[in-house]
C-alpha cells in the first residue's frame, strides 16, 4: 500500500518547489505579476492556464525552478493531479492558499497497482505540503480507502475468490479491534440459502460464505453495510460471452467498497454499532450449479424463480439484507446502505462515472445527494417505483429474478433488493460500477471507488456531526 502519510505533510517552511495554481480566466492577472522570465517560459510553453496545462517556469532564484498549473474556476480532487505525472521526485507547496480538496487527487495519483510487475519501476516521490495540517490525517485516510477499493478490484481472481475477501475483511477487523463470524457449509445452506445455492458450483477452495464484521458500542445507532461480494462472475449456465466475462473479476467491486467504508467508520471511530456483511461467492458452472427455472427459497421466507442464473447478485444480497434488518437483539438498524455492481442496465443509463442510488428514505436520498455534490462523488437518484413491480411477479414463485423485456432493468433489480428490506428502516442502494474504463488524472484503468466518498461524507455529517 502506498505510503500516503509521507506524501501529505504539514508545511513548517522546508525547501519546496513552488506550484502556481492558474485558472484560464485568470491567467493575463498571474502572467502581468510574473517577472520577465517566467513570462518567456510560460509563452514558450504555451501555457494558458487552461485546466490540465502544465509549464516549467523559473523560480524566485537563479538556481531554482517552479510549475505552473492549469486549473478550473472550482478545484476538484482531480485538478492536481495531472500535474503530479509531470513532476520529478521532490518536495512542493502551492504559491498561495492551500490544495484542500486536490489533495487527494495528488495522493491517488502516486498510487500504482504493480503488485504482477516483476521489474517494476521504483514509485516516484512527490511531497505536498500543506498549511491546512488538521485536514491530512482525513485525507490520507480517504486515499487510502479509494486504494483499498482499487486494489481489490484489481486484484485477478485466481487471487480474489470468497477465502481472500474474508482474508480482506479479517485483516480490517484486528486492525480495529472489531469481530469477525464467517458462516460456511451447512449452516450457510441453513442460514443463507440464496448465498449458498449461487456459490454452490464453485471449487471447493472457493466455496460460498457470508462474512460478519461488528464494532462499536451497543448502544450507538447500528448502522448496516452491504456489499456484493461475486468474485468472479461466469454468468453460471446462462453463460456471459467473453466480451461481458473479461472484467468479471470487478464483480466483488460492491464488497470492496463496503471494506473500504468500514475500515473509515473504524479508523475516525464514528460513533455508530457498524455491522458489515459480504455475502461472498463465485458464480461458477458445475453440474450442480443452479439452474434456469429453479425456485430458490430465501433467508425471508420468500420463494425466489431463476429466471436468469447471471442475475445473482440480487438473491445473495437478499439474503444479506434480510441478516442486515434483524439487528441485535431487539435492536434494529438505523441505516442499511449496500453496494453492487448489481446491473448493466445502470450502466446504460448513467454510464461508467455515476453510480445510480436508490433509497427508501427521502432525508436520506436528500443526504445523500448533497454528500455527493460536497465531496464531488456525484451519485444519481433513481426511482423505486412502484409501478414496476409487478414486473417481478412469478407464475410460480412470490418472486422472479429476472424480469423479461429489459426495460429499466437496474430499477426492478432495486425493487427486488427492497423486498427484503422494511419499510420503516432507512436503506439506500448503490448500483456503482466500481471500475474505470480508460484512465483519467488520478485514476488509473481498472477498479475505482465510485459512491464511496459520497456515502462516508453523508455518515461522517449524520453520526459524527462534521
Amino acid at each position: 500500500m502506498t505510503d500516503f502519510a509521507s506524501l501529505l505533510q504539514a508545511d513548517r517552511g522546508q525547501p519546496a518547489h513552488v506550484l502556481h495554481l492558474v485558472h484560464a480566466g485568470g491567467y493575463e492577472e498571474w502572467l502581468n505579476a510574473q517577472p520577465e522570465r517566467v513570462r518567456a517560459a510560460a509563452a514558450a510553453a504555451g501555457f494558458q492556464g487552461k485546466p490540465g496545462e502544465f509549464a516549467f517556469v523559473p523560480g524566485n532564484k537563479a538556481d531554482e525552478w517552479a510549475g505552473a498549473v492549469g486549473m478550473p474556476e472550482k478545484v476538484g480532487p482531480w485538478d492536481l493531479a495531472a500535474a503530479v505525472a509531470k513532476l520529478p521526485d521532490g518536495t512542493f507547496r502551492l504559491s498561495e492558499g492551500a490544495p484542500g480538496v486536490a489533495a487527494l487527487g495528488w495522493l491517488l495519483a502516486q498510487h500504482r497497482f504493480d503488485r504482477y510487475h516483476k521489474d517494476a519501476e521504483p514509485a516516484k516521490r512527490r511531497v505536498l505540503l500543506t498549511p491546512e495540517a488538521a485536514r491530512i490525517d482525513e485525507t490520507v485516510a480517504l486515499a487510502a480507502a479509494v486504494a483499498l477499493v482499487r486494489d481489490l478490484v484489481d486484484t485477478p481472481p485466481n487471487d480474489m475468490g470468497p477465502a481472500n475477501l474474508q482474508a480482506a475483511a479479517e485483516d480490517i477487523a484486528n486492525r480495529h479491534g472489531a469481530s469477525t463470524r464467517v458462516i460456511r457449509g451447512d449452516a450457510l445452506e441453513h442460514d443463507y440459502p440464496m448465498v449458498a445455492a449461487v456459490g454452490r458450483a464453485a471449487a471447493t477452495a472457493r466455496g460460498p460464505r457470508l462474512i460478519e464484521l461488528e464494532w462499536g458500542d451497543p448502544g450507538h445507532p447500528r448502522v448496516a453495510i452491504v456489499g456484493k461480494g461475486v468474485c468472479f462472475d461466469s454468468g453460471g449456465l446462462d453463460i456471459k460471452p467473453a466480451s461481458g466475462m473479461r472484467i468479471m473479476k470487478k464483480d466483488m467491486g460492491g464488497a470492496a467498497h463496503a471494506l473500504a467504508l468500514a475500515d473509515l467508520i473504524m479508523g475516525a471511530k464514528l460513533p455508530v454499532r457498524l455491522h458489515l456483511l459480504i455475502p461472498a461467492v463465485e458464480n461458477a458452472i458445475a453440474g450442480d450449479a443452479m439452474r434456469p427455472g429453479d425456485i430458490l427459497t430465501s433467508r425471508k421466507g420468500l420463494s425466489v424463480e431463476i429466471a436468469n442464473t447471471d442475475a445473482e447478485g440480487r438473491l445473495i444480497l437478499a439474503d444479506a439484507l434480510t441478516r442486515a434488518a434483524e439487528g441485535e437483539g431487539t435492536v434494529r438498524p438505523d441505516l442499511i446502505l449496500d453496494f453492487a455492481t448489481l446491473t448493466g442496465a445502470a450502466r446504460v443509463a448513467l454510464g461508467p462515472d455515476l453510480p445510480a442510488m436508490f433509497a427508501n428514505d427521502e432525508a436520506i436520498a436528500t443526504a445523500l445527494l448533497a454528500a455527493g455534490d460536497e465531496s464531488a462523488d456525484p451519485l444519481w437518484r433513481l426511482p423505486l417505483w412502484a409501478g414496476y413491480r409487478d414486473m417481478l411477479k412469478s407464475d410460480v414463485a412470490d418472486l422472479n429474478n429476472a424480469p423479461e423485456g429489459g426495460f429499466a432493468g437496474s430499477i426492478t433489480a432495486a425493487l427486488f433488493l427492497e423486498k427484503f428490506v422494511p419499510a420503516d428502516i432507512p436503506w439506500a442502494h448503490f448500483d456503482t460500477f466500481a471500475w474505470m474504463p480508460s484512465a483519467k488524472p488520478g485514476r488509473p484503468k481498472g477498479g475505482e471507488a465510485l459512491g464511496l466518498r459520497a456515502a462516508w461524507s453523508m455518515l461522517r455529517r449524520r453520526y459524527g456531526g462534521g
